[in-house]
């Protein structure tokens, strides 16, 4: 290999729209780019994507050397679903630590994984391993598994391995954890006030229960740890935290990868170019990008120029390059080339995939999470009852449940008034709390004095402190699957099996 082709391997990039760029093309053809990265705004169409796939993914393999692209995406289950179009929605992760099953979480890797490998994508931004540590947390939230180290590796460690037998390289994420700031790195760099004991002690303790069981790669944060590697220094960039917390404190000898880098919480003010360099001489093995550089741009020639005049540099750049074709044969290689391009007609056909449907609306059952009202149930009160929420899902199965109930979509904390309104004509209240506005509409049925049951989605954390409430259920995920499930809870249809998995209180 020559030294562009060395150093591309290092790029992982992303295209707009539904089409790849120019741009992303001529990266493959000329240099054979190291991966492509699938974001949302690619993938609401399976057959137009597995036809996308295909064509980047024979592009590369029809090249001189011949090496396959490693395309990526997030797939982590429940909420973050960026492959949309005919795949499966799943409960996610806070529901597989609601019931705390090795087992399940190995199948739901596994599913997720079948999915994703049928459109030729090989690598999944998953699992989630950050601990749910700050239970406000938007950003987090029901990603995590739990706020428990000890069942996040566990839960972890079996959704990979799912995700491998499926032939899909899993990768955890967000080292060092992004669990305890309720900050989002994409438009911040969040600040984690803790010491380095406490972060080998709790937020390092998922990552080294994967690393010691050698899961294949791990996804670097944007995240600043001031009282470890200095102030405004997020880990991505930072050698003190990838080459010496990961590399070395835990031994770690898989692929790295950088969460993207165009993201606020790792640029800064730095330009494009300084933190890619930072990145690299951080320790980091692959450049998640995802905006399409130019492919003789200023970004390409500056790595370029160092890899040939810095010689520290060529080296890390050589060796990050070598983890990136190692994987690629270790677990590209012997699927064979066929198996890494897609049918579009094989898409349409065995998606979604019938097993992963009853897996998943079974999984959703059983994470069902009663919070209050033990005793309360079923949930039936005499008149009129009124459904509000923010999920039209919501409404329409919660008028099976209560045939005749009114209905009222919460779109903004400013319909509060009108909620008030509509209480006068209605003698119970079934709510959903989706948010932490919410709480708002739960209260103002206290006030009024009404019987007021609650179907609690994504993180149970906005449920918190609702004693009044007649009855309180927890679903993980807006899925009908998980909304259907929480009606069974009240209606008395299905006993609730799941273990709230956080401390409301937080760690």
């Amino acid at each position: 290999m020559d030294d562009e082709e060395i150093l591309a391997q290092l790029f992982m990039v992303g295209y707009p729209g539904k089409a790849p760029s120019t741009e992303l093309v001529t990266w493959i053809q000329k240099r054979g780019i190291g991966g492509v990265k699938i974001f949302g705004w690619n993938a609401e169409d399976t057959e137009i994507l597995s036809a996308t796939i295909a064509s980047l993914q024979g592009s590369a393999l029809g090249s001189e050397k011949g090496i396959p692209l490693l395309v990526a995406t997030d797939q982590e289950g429940g909420w973050i679903r960026h492959v949309k179009g005919r795949t499966s929605e799943s409960p996610g992760n806070m529901a597989l630590g609601a019931v705390g099953s090795s087992l399940d979480a190995y199948w739901a890797g596994y599913f997720i994984g079948k999915e994703l490998a049928l459109l030729g994508i090989r690598m999944n931004f998953a699992p989630v391993v950050d601990l749910a540590t700050d239970p406000s947390s938007e950003i987090i939230g029901p990603r995590a598994f739990s706020d428990d180290p000890a069942l996040v590796g566990r839960l972890g460690l079996a959704f990979a391995r799912g995700t491998l037998a499926a032939g899909v390289i899993p990768t955890a994420k967000h080292f060092p954890g992004h669990g305890a700031t309720p900050l989002d790195s994409h438009g911040i760099l969040p600040e984690i006030s803790i010491d380095l004991d406490t972060l080998r002690n709790r937020e390092l303790s998922p990552f080294a229960y994967l690393s010691d069981h050698r899961v294949p790669a791990v996804m670097s944060g944007h995240l600043s740890f001031p009282k470890i590697s200095g102030f405004g220094s997020p880990a991505s960039l930072s050698r003190d935290i990838i080459h010496g917390e990961l590399r070395g404190f835990l031994g770690f000898e898989g692929l790295v990868i950088t969460d993207d880098l165009y993201m606020s919480g790792a640029s800064g003010e730095l330009s494009i170019t300084e933190t890619c360099e930072k990145a690299i001489r951080a320790g980091n093995d692959m450049l998640l990008l995802s905006v399409t550089p130019e492919v003789d741009g200023a970004l390409w020639r500056h790595l370029l120029n160092l890899y040939r005049e810095d010689r520290e540099f060529a080296t890390q750049v050589r060796e990050a390059a070598t983890r990136v074709l190692e994987a690629k044969i270790a677990y590209l290689k012997p699927l064979g080339p066929k198996a890494l391009i897609p049918s579009p007609e094989s898409a349409r056909a065995r998606l979604p995939n019938l097993e992963a449907k009853v897996f998943f609306a079974d999984l959703a059952r059983r994470s069902a999470t009663l919070i209050q009202g033990k005793g309360a149930l079923p949930f039936k009160p005499e008149g009129k009852v009124l459904l509000a929420g923010a999920y039209d899902r919501f409404l329409a199965l919660g008028l099976k449940a209560y045939p005749g109930a009114q209905t009222m979509k919460i779109r903004s904390p400013g319909q509060l008034e009108e909620f008030i309104r509509r209480m006068g004509q209605v003698d119970a209240v079934v709510l959903c709390i989706s948010s932490e506005s919410h709480r708002a509409f739960a209260y103002a049925a206290r006030d009024k004095g009404l019987p007021l049951a609650v179907v609690s989605v994504l993180s149970p954390y906005r449920a918190r402190d609702l004693e009044f409430a007649t009855a309180i259920v927890a679903v993980y995920h807006f899925a009908e699957i998980c909304l259907a499930a929480g009606f069974e809870v009240l209606e008395g249809k299905l006993s609730p099996r799941g273990i709230l998995p956080i401390d409301m209180e937080g760690r």
